[in-house]
């Protein structure tokens, strides 16, 4: 008796190929191209921002993932803030611009600016390059940021530095911590839950599946020095796997669906 082999794998890769993949190309094009030409008379990025509030939001819709928050009333408690979370997938982009509801800056590794569409829309619209392997370099971006959060605009960082190739929580580089230290901002943990299997590391094909944002209390940095760097990354770390060891169920009650 011979065994049919799996029909599922081969319609996730129809479904990507022939379907997902053209229309976010398109999407993203467009938007791109649109940020683009507003930064000519927008600088102050605030329409920029909008164009990329609708290409994540979007984009998470063509990837037919429905997404909820967790914890939205945490967004608005301050201000300005910098925001952290876990890094699983090149979707957690798209599902970041979609979530937050405010402009903000994005603090991203430099090899982003190197892609087609998007290191255009990064470089217009303000968003700031570190270059992990330059300390250098590092430490003029980490300036930059630190005066963007005393002016009033909000951060997001990555501070595993990279994707998991496993889904699980990766060591934190201290940046994050750093500079709301420095700036005397809060830090808020935010927990990315589904997208790693959304679109693990080691495929580019999409699996559908629920998407969470879970925002966790902001983390007060008032009268903290740069010396608590470390005890603050850890802080911020352990806020995280704890939301992300969260049974779904027990979160039902404070789910708030994405519009």
């Amino acid at each position: 008796m011979t065994l049919r082999p799996n029909p599922l794998p081969r319609f996730h890769v129809w479904l990507t190929n022939g379907l997902q993949d053209p229309l976010m190309l398109v999407l993203t094009a467009v938007c791109a191209s649109t940020a683009f030409l507003v930064s000519v008379v927008d600088k102050s990025g605030r329409n920029q921002h909008r164009i990329a509030h609708f290409w994540g939001r979007n984009m998470v819709r063509l990837s037919f993932s429905p997404l909820s928050i967790v914890g939205a009333e945490n967004f608005r408690k301050f201000p300005v803030a910098v925001y952290v979370s876990n890094h699983t997938s090149y979707m957690d982009t798209p599902v970041i611009f979609g979530s937050l509801p405010f402009q903000f800056r994005i603090l991203a590794k430099k090899d982003l600016w190197k892609w087609p569409m998007i290191g255009w829309y990064l470089g217009r619209s303000g968003q700031m390059p570190i270059d992990l392997e330059n300390p250098q370099a590092t430490l003029s971006s980490l300036g930059g940021a630190v005066k963007a959060l005393r002016g009033g605009m909000s951060l997001f960082v990555f501070p595993e530095g990279g994707r998991t190739s496993t889904g699980a929580l990766q060591p934190f580089f201290p940046g994050a911590a750093y500079l709301a230290i420095r700036s005397q901002v809060p830090i808020v943990p935010i927990a990315l839950s589904g997208v790693y299997d959304l679109l693990p590391i080691h495929t580019r094909h999409f699996f559908p599946c629920k998407l969470t944002v879970r925002v966790g209390e902001p983390i007060d940095t008032k009268n903290m020095t740069v010396r608590q760097n470390g005890e603050l990354t850890e802080q911020v770390r352990a806020a995280i796997e704890a939301m992300l060891d969260q049974p779904a169920q027990a979160q039902s009650e404070t789910v708030a669906p994405v519009a």
